[in-house]
């Protein structure tokens, strides 16, 4: 499902109109952005929750040489699934 057939859906189940969940999907995406940007957690019990880590740098190889090649340390997104959810994808 790509974000216009969410929004589709969304539309659909709530009885509101497609710019209207279009409106309201992008406001979800952005409050949690900036939520995430700040360095907070988004929790949404039963669903999931986005948390920030910090991957450290490290060395790693280039397949296609194969020479050492440093990473540099970056910000990564995780999202952990609540039990509902994965409750219900089993």
């Amino acid at each position: 499902m790509n974000k216009t057939e969410l929004i589709d859906a969304m539309a659909a189940d709530a009885g509101i109109t497609k710019a209207a969940a279009k409106k309201a999907l992008e406001s979800f995406l952005g409050s949690v952005e900036s939520t995430l940007k700040k360095g907070g957690r988004v929790s949404l019990v039963g669903f999931g929750s986005w948390s920030v880590s910090k991957r450290s740098a490290r060395e790693g190889r280039n397949p296609q040489t194969g020479k050492t090649i440093k990473i540099a340390a970056k910000n990564v997104v995780k999202f952990k699934a609540g039990a509902e959810l994965a409750g219900a994808v089993n």
